[in-house]
């Protein structure tokens, strides 16, 4: 749980830095985007279980 939280923050202060900078963000821009990156750890995750 505590890397999550420090990985949440350290995302937030990438992000934010971003943004002062004006640069575009290195991620996918909308809901769909970001779903589809955690289907995509989700099945991974899924596999390793099986295999």
């Amino acid at each position: 749980m505590n890397q999550a939280l420090i990985s949440t923050l350290s995302g937030a202060v990438v992000g934010a830095l971003f943004s002062f900078l004006s640069l575009p963000v290195p991620a996918p821009p909308n809901l769909a985007g970001v779903m589809g990156v955690v289907g995509i750890y989700l099945g991974f995750i899924i596999m390793n279980s099986l295999v």
